[in-house]
Parts: structure tokens; sequence; C-alpha cells
């Protein structure tokens, strides 16, 4: 498998502190994502994650389902 590039590492680490700042674990997120009708298990989200080869639909309803209005980008330069 191929490392991430820097802009799969960005997607995943602001991912990563969102969960991390609500105490989300991905089990959580399994099932916050099942009410809207995405199943996916939690290690095949550990794994997506990890990886951060995730689409933007993907990272939307991860923000929808923690109740994320507003994510904040740091400026890699």
């Amino acid at each position: 498998m191929a490392a991430p590039t820097g802009w799969q590492r960005e997607a995943r680490n602001v991912l990563r502190a969102e969960l991390a700042r609500r105490g989300v674990s991905y089990k959580a997120l399994s099932r916050a994502l099942e009410s809207i009708g995405v199943e996916e298990s939690a290690k095949v989200l550990s794994n997506k994650i990890g990886r951060g080869t995730f689409g933007f639909d993907f990272f939307l309803q991860c923000m929808r389902v923690l109740d994320i209005d507003v994510v904040r980008l740091k400026d890699p330069r």
C-alpha cells in the first residue's frame, strides 16, 4: 500500500482530531453513521480513516453525525 499523500494525512488528522475532541470511538462513530444509512464496521472505519483515503462525502457524513458545523484548517505554510 502506498504511503498517504500530504492531503490524505491532513484529512485523516482533521477527522481524528474531531473524533478525539468529542471522545468518540470508531464503534460509536459506526453506530452514529448507521442512523443516516451508512453501514461501516468500527474496523472498516479505523482502516479507512487511518489511510486517509476517504471521499469528501464520507467526511461530510462524519461531520453531520458528530454535529460539527465548522471545521478549522491550519495553513500548512
